[in-house]
């Protein structure tokens, strides 16, 4: 197999918000979650009842060119959200990567949003190169260590991976939730404010 190979990968995803994410009184349609998750193999195929399998390392992403990636459905059709505009983040950290889209910027991405919200679609996909792998005959497995590029991220009909999902959630609804996580921050550093003044 190729070492720099185009291979699409289906992540999962949550959802949280933030402040920003209202404007002039219109909820911006927010979609987040993880697009790659590390050391999770994932059956790639299955030849003469033989399965081949593939994870990724955590140190995968480092040096991986990211600079210019977008969202879109089933990897390709019009760009629904993009890193170059900041509409769409890439947020490594030591789970995977992490990635916030917003989708109200074009009709097409605000029926994506719709048609997320309502489960018709609930799979993801990421479209990468690779630059440097191993193969392991015994175990009929690659496993990556350092992806080269990504290019888009995707949501799919039919994923290659099972264990991804996406769901979306209205701005408003998300920044209530965030608000009495706030609330109950506040309420516990007033508690601990309080307890300080007492014992001194």
């Amino acid at each position: 197999m190729a070492t720099n190979r185009n291979l699409m990968i289906e992540r999962k995803f949550d959802f949280t918000s933030r402040a920003e994410n209202l404007e002039n009184g219109s909820d911006k349609l927010i979609i987040e979650g993880y697009a790659l998750k590390f050391n999770s193999p994932t059956v790639l195929f299955e030849e003469n009842g033989i399965q081949y399998k593939e994870i990724i390392l955590p140190e995968a992403l480092e040096n991986c060119k990211m600079a210019d990636v977008i969202f879109n459905y089933n990897h390709q059709g019009k760009v629904l959200a993009r890193t170059r505009n900041s509409t769409l983040e890439l947020l490594p950290d030591a789970e995977g990567l992490f990635i916030r889209a917003r989708l109200d910027g074009t009709e097409e991405g605000r029926q994506m949003y719709e048609e997320i919200s309502k489960g018709y679609i609930d799979k993801m996909s990421f479209a990468f190169t690779i630059a440097e792998e191993a193969f392991d005959k015994d175990e009929r497995m690659w496993t990556i260590s350092r992806i080269k590029r990504i290019y888009d991220v995707s949501a799919v009909d039919f994923p290659a991976y099972e264990d991804t999902w996406v769901e979306a959630r209205k701005a408003a609804l998300l920044e209530a939730e965030a608000q009495e996580k706030r609330r109950a921050a506040e309420a516990a550093l007033a508690r601990l404010r309080l307890q300080l003044k007492l014992r001194f």
